[in-house]
């Protein structure tokens, strides 16, 4: 680096351009600094998965629906097929409660994120 490009440097420092924002984190219990992007900082946060709802992983075609609006479910349970890419996935209830809600119909086409079912869930 010649000592022009470093006197450069060391005035846009003095005025206050190209401030670097430096983030504490820890991995296996070693203390390291990084500089964060603004990408990394606009990014969608984690939420913690709703138990009650049961959302499309994967774009597909609802094939077969087990259950009703009204139904009981137990987890375990097999409630629909969706398929995807010539490949059937049958989709099992994590959840043993009640169907409160199917927002989907044989032969809809769903995308990534959507709600299909809507339960509500029993204490056990």
């Amino acid at each position: 680096m010649s000592k022009t490009s470093d006197k450069n440097r060391d005035a846009s420092k003095k005025q206050g351009e190209n401030k670097v924002e430096l983030e504490d984190f820890a991995v296996e219990f070693r203390k390291y600094k990084t500089e964060l992007t603004e990408k990394f900082k606009n990014r969608k946060k984690w939420e913690p998965k709703d138990e009650s709802k049961i959302i499309s992983v994967i774009p597909g075609k609802i094939t077969k629906i087990y259950v009703s609006e009204g139904d009981v479910v137990v987890a375990g349970k097999e409630i629909m097929v969706l398929e995807a890419m010539k490949m059937k996935n049958v989709v099992i209830s994590e959840v043993s409660g009640l169907v409160k809600k199917i927002n989907v119909k044989v032969g809809d086409l769903v995308s990534k994120g959507k709600v299909i079912f809507e339960f509500e869930l029993s204490v056990d």
